[in-house]
């Protein structure tokens, strides 16, 4: 099964719609903990359900418990805490919070889903950590970063 990634900065609103359309993404899984940052632009909450099932088709969902906490939050983006301390703290909440359990693979192999945060990349980004700790407990699991 293949679990996308996306992120919105760093790229024009046709490029990143293009992108999931081109991809079949049929459900965007929005995992970051807020969605209403004046930074966010066309990925604001208030506009991005509206633009993703207009411009692409899919479903657009908010899935808090792929967020990272807020101190987790706090510790990377406002005081530049290295990426493997978040890395390891963020790999522990997903296993505290049992996210295999609580998500289902078959609703991932049913709608083609795209995990989506702002980062522009995804090798340092908590959304490539969702989707490998989801390899590590479902099977054949492979990330499609877009």
């Amino acid at each position: 099964m293949e679990i996308f990634t996306i992120g919105f900065t760093r790229t024009t609103a046709e490029s990143f719609f293009g992108r999931l359309a081109d991809a079949g993404v049929r459900r965007v899984l929005d995992v970051r903990l807020s969605r209403d940052s004046q930074l966010s632009g066309f990925a604001r909450a208030r506009d991005l359900p509206y633009l993703v099932s207009g411009l692409t088709e899919a479903a657009y969902e908010h899935e808090p418990l792929l967020a990272p906490t807020p101190e987790l939050f706090e510790f990377r983006k406002r005081r530049g805490g290295g990426w493997d301390e978040f890395e390891r703290g963020f790999l522990a909440l997903m296993a505290e919070r049992r996210i295999e359990h609580v998500l289902s693979p078959e609703s991932f192999e049913e709608r083609p889903t795209a995990l989506l945060c702002s980062e522009a990349r995804a090798d340092e980004c908590h959304r490539s950590l969702v989707v490998r700790h989801l390899a590590e407990h479902w099977h054949d699991v492979r990330a499609v970063h877009l």
